[in-house]
């Protein structure tokens, strides 16, 4: 067990280390996929309502030029950069997920990280290091506090984890000093916010805000404060009115530091095969395999459940946005025969009058069955066809999760599939390269070019 105090001393001598501390290889190679996807979230999420009001609002903003703005000519503060990018790459539901901590780190980590590294001019080794130092905090505060304890008391583990994440990735870039590095935590903890209200959006803006661009902006806004000279208490996490216990009855302080050094959180996030949220993911993959192995076709279809565990059907459930909306991506794939990005997100999709008829067809069931299943977001899809056959397929694990992750042709793979038609092919392709190659990039900014317009 360890003290109080040894808490905050420990996480501060994590991030310390890790500004000289040469990551393993099957790390750093991870890094890079998460990486990756998020810069392809970032490409795809510029055109969405989200990525556009992002933009709008940060052009307006002004600020000084040290961070760019995706899918623009924009560059402004690295706070306001940081924000917009972190809801561009949660535009839609292409970025990744960690599901032990419930959380997305990379629509935060990565843009929180990318802005100070654009800001100091940091290399891509730097740049690396410090997204596995945000993957860690991000998802060891989710675990500490106990994601479903969080939701129980009204917060959104996204932005929880998520402030923290990105403001470790920020303070190790910014190259605070080890003694003021509590300091940090303290700003961090006063900025973490967020309530579970999103969930009853009907678009995805204030969803990417939670999500993304809050918890990007506030963690960067406390690494920038500390590094102006801001002070704050030297443990944020016991004492009156202390972090863990304003956010969790039944706070676990020892999670934040167990195997720190040796267990990567990174390693333990999932990046999904399907641009959807992520409890879609499985019921795709299970009608998939029905498509292809019982030749299940829209035109036979006279019903379908679909099971999935209690507590996510409402968050599934059709409530006008295409890319979690489950009774929509089922009707779509079954009466295209296929799920594309593109069509996922065409507006005109969600009216078409074979997808509506279809998903009058598609009924979301509770299982009691799959609530504690492992791993978890599991998905039972069972078809009823017109000749009177009721086939069924379970999906334990998606082809992406952290049981069997996608290899580096299945992350290119996915990449080049979102990238290169808005990029071109060389383009993607450049770009790609760089980033398994970051290790020799010596100025972050270089990335600029592929990830603006001009």
């Amino acid at each position: 067990m360890t003290s109080s105090t040894d808490h905050v001393e420990a996480l501060c001598d994590y991030v310390a280390s890790v500004r000289k501390a040469a990551l393993p290889d099957a790390v750093a190679e991870k890094a890079k996929h998460h990486i990756l996807d998020t810069f392809a979230a970032l490409i795809t999420g510029v055109d969405l309502p989200t990525g556009r009001i992002a933009i709008s609002y940060c052009r307006e903003q002004g600020g000084r030029p040290e961070a760019a703005v995706a899918g623009s000519d924009v560059l402004t503060s690295a706070v306001n950069a940081a924000l917009a990018n972190g809801m561009i790459a949660h535009a839609d539901e292409t970025d990744d997920s960690h599901p032990a901590a419930i959380g997305h780190p990379g629509c935060v980590v990565v843009p929180a990280a990318l802005a100070v590294a654009e800001r100091t001019g940091a290399s891509g080794g730097d740049f690396l290091r410090a997204v596995v130092l945000g993957y860690d905090l991000y998802a060891r505060v989710n675990l500490a506090l106990g994601a479903r304890e969080i939701y129980d008391r009204g917060h959104g583990p996204y932005s929880v984890g998520g402030t923290w994440g990105a403001a470790a990735a920020a303070g190790v870039l910014l190259g605070i000093a080890r003694g003021r590095l509590p300091y940090l935590f303290s700003n961090a903890a006063q900025q973490t916010s967020g309530i579970a209200t999103w969930m009853r959006g009907d678009d995805h803006i204030e969803k990417a805000f939670h999500f993304g661009g809050m918890p990007a902006r506030n963690g960067v806004s406390a690494a920038t404060m500390v590094a102006h000279g801001f002070t704050g208490l030297r443990d944020v996490l016991n004492g009156r009115g202390n972090f863990m216990d304003a956010f969790s009855t039944r706070p676990n302080r020892d999670v934040l530091v167990d195997g720190l050094g040796s267990r990567f959180e990174i390693m333990l996030t999932n990046i999904k095969k399907w641009c959807v949220g992520s409890p879609i993911q499985a019921v795709l993959d299970s009608l998939e395999c029905l498509m292809k192995s019982e030749g299940v076709t829209g035109g036979e279809v006279r019903r379908v459940l679909v099971h999935l565990p209690p507590g996510v059907i409402d968050v599934v459930a059709d409530r006008g946005m295409s890319d979690i909306s489950c009774p929509f991506c089922v009707a779509l794939m079954l009466v295209d025969g296929r799920f594309t990005f593109k069509d996922s997100h065409d507006p005109d999709r969600m009216k078409d009058p074979a997808v509506v008829a279809m998903k009058e067809k598609v009924t979301l069931v509770p299982s009691e069955e799959l609530r504690d299943a492992k791993p978890i977001r599991q998905a039972i899809v069972e078809v009823q066809l017109a000749d009177g056959r009721r086939v069924s397929h379970r999906t334990r694990a998606v082809k992406g999760v952290y049981e069997d992750p996608l290899d580096r042709p299945g992350i290119i793979a996915k990449a080049e599939d979102l990238m290169a038609p808005l990029l071109g092919t060389a383009r993607c392709s450049t770009l790609i390269d760089r980033v398994f190659a970051l290790e020799r990039v010596s100025d972050l900014r270089e990335f600029r070019s592929f990830l603006q317009r001009a």
